[in-house]
Order: C-alpha cells, then structure tokens, then sequence
C-alpha cells in the first residue's frame, strides 16, 4: 500500500537526516511500502536501499524521555532480551528507524508445526524468553524510573468496566445496563486476588501476534505498556490467548516449566496449586480483556479483523467458569446474554 504523497516527502526527508546521523554509506532509499499495522494508531513504514531493508514507526511528537518504545527498548536491550534495534529517531517529529524483522509473526509461523513435540519446542523457547524478562531484579527495575505504573485493583476493575460497556452494551446491543455493573461485581473478588500478589515487570500484551520470527530468532515487539503486575499475566496471555489454541498436555507442561524456573522469591507464591488458581484467574480478566479490546476496535472503526476471535474468547472464558463453583453467577450472567444475543 503506497503512503500518501505528503507522508512519502515527509518519511523521505527523515530518512535522508538518517543516513547523515549514522555516518554511514547507506544507500540512497529506492522504494517504500505501508505496512498493515497493529491495533493501535501508529503507522508503519517499509524502507528499501539498494543493500538493506528498514521500518519506520510514525507516532505522535515526543521528548525522548516521555517516549515509552524508546525507554523500555533500551531497557530491555540494556537486560539481553531480544528487541527490535533501533538506528535513528527524531522523536520530535514522531520519527523512529528501525530494524526490519520481516512480516512472520509466531502466530504465522505456527502454521508450519510438525507435530505436538515441535509446538512444544517453539513455546519452551518463548517462555524462556519471558524467563528472562521476569527475572529483572526489582532494584533494576526501580532504579529505571520507567515502570511507575502498575496492575492494581483500580486498573483491573477499569479494564473490566472498559470490556463489559463494550462488549455487552455496544457489541452484544444488550440495553440494560445494570448487567455491566452485575458482571463487574463478579469479577471483583477475582481482581482482588490478582492485585494481592507479589508483582513483577510484565510486557502486558505478550501473545503470538507480538512475537516477530527472524530466521532461528524471536523478537517481543509491542512492549511500550509494560509494567508491573502478576507473573502470571504475560503467561496467560501467551499460552491462552485469543489467537491460537495451545495443545492442552503442551500448555501444561509449559506452565510447570515456567513455574520451576521461576524463584519463588520473585513470584512469591508458595505451590504450584495456588499459582495455577490464580493462573485461572487471571485467564478470566485478561481474555475478558481482549473480548473489550475486540470489541472496541470494531465499534469505533469498523475494523472486522478482531470480531472473529470473540466467540473463540468466550469458549476460552466458559472453560475456566466450569472449572470452580466460585465462578458460576459470572458464568450464567456472560453467558446467559451472549447464547441469547
């Protein structure tokens, strides 16, 4: 998709202030492309030289302090966890030069499995990678100054509200709005589970769409709202996605692998049992989440890429209501409206 004429000057001008900041012999740009983008408003950009290939990521004007790609990027960089590079930026024109990672995500990739061995072996290596970023210490993460916002019980609950009005009210059409506040009263004693916990520096949006696949390498993109919370959301959010359905023996090994290289210092929980409950619960708020995010997305731009993951959500949220007594009102309530709608 070709960029408007304006945005091309624009991009081109900034390429070429590029290739003076990086003192290099970068040849001159000969093609561009759009790029689809993500959920959010940032557009993206394929650059082509003669010898090399970029991403450019326009966003909106920043200092470079106030720019949360850039800091939590050299953050990450800074701890070995495998980010995309960035080469050059005007932030103050919303500019930033990237590597390019190609266009195969996890999710992509997952189409060539062999077997259930094979799926097994790709996850263990992506868990091994959120390992990694779990196990920051916690006086580097203070020591950053960047992750000063947290998962509490307030955001929790904002996210649930977010997800009942949108889900219920605008996408279900349901006109009665006291079901929204029905259902975010069933879903407080679960938050205030999750808020309860020892927290650790999350990605918060770790799934397989934002694993990019470059040769034998994954690299996390999408990481600028990270910050504190359970250890168990950037898990949940990888092995019970809305995207891709893990093997079932497969997702429970993942998990105790997980669980085993992960000191209970920095999760702070004392059994595999009380991690996997709340595992449960956090399935419950994350993918209910996602069904907002959906839902959303499709409400405010017509966007239909997303509506098709709802149904798979919900089928995902039933399983988990199932599974304990404790969740029955909530389950009768999301469902009782959605088989009817």
């Amino acid at each position: 998709m070709k960029p408007e004429v304006s945005e091309l000057l624009f991009i081109e001008s900034l390429f070429e202030q590029s290739k003076k900041n990086l003192g290099s012999t970068l040849s001159p740009l000969q093609d561009l492309e759009r790029l689809t983008g993500d959920a959010s408003t940032r557009r993206y950009y394929r650059l082509f030289t003669k010898d090399q290939s970029f991403v450019v990521c326009l966003d909106n004007p920043s200092e470079q302090e106030k720019n949360p790609f850039v800091s939590v990027q050299a953050f990450l960089n800074k701890h070995s966890i495998r980010v995309p590079k960035i080469y050059d930026m005007d932030l103050k024109k919303g500019y930033i030069l990237e590597e390019d990672l190609g266009d195969v995500t996890l999710l992509q990739s997952l189409a060539n499995l062999e077997n259930k061995e094979h799926e097994y072996k790709i996850f263990e290596n992506v868990i091994d990678s959120l390992l990694q970023m779990h196990r920051i210490s916690d006086e580097d993460i203070k020591k950053s100054n960047i992750f000063n916002l947290k998962f509490d019980l307030d955001k929790y609950l904002d996210e649930v509200s977010f997800s009942a009005g949108y889900f219920l009210n605008k996408f279900l059409n349901i006109e009665d709005t006291s079901i929204k506040d029905k259902v975010i009263t069933q879903f407080k004693p679960i938050c205030e589970r999750l808020a309860n916990e020892k927290m650790i520096l999350c990605h918060r949006d770790f799934h397989s769409r934002n694993i990019m696949v470059k040769g034998n390498e994954n690299i996390i993109i999408d990481f600028q709202d990270a910050r504190l919370g359970l250890a168990q959301y950037d898990l949940a959010s990888m092995l019970d996605d809305c995207y891709y359905e893990v093997e079932r023996c497969n997702k429970y090994k993942l998990i105790q692998h997980y669980y085993e290289n992960l000191d209970v210092k920095i999760h702070g929980q004392e059994s595999f049992d009380q991690f996997m409950s709340l595992y449960n619960d956090m399935i419950l708020q994350r993918v209910f989440k996602a069904i907002g995010s959906f839902s959303y997305i499709y409400e405010t731009r017509k966007d239909v890429r997303y509506v098709k993951y709802i149904g798979f959500a919900m089928e995902k949220l039933k399983k988990i209501l199932l599974s304990d007594a404790k969740y029955g009102t909530l389950r009768k309530i999301l469902f009782s409206y959605y088989y009817e709608s």
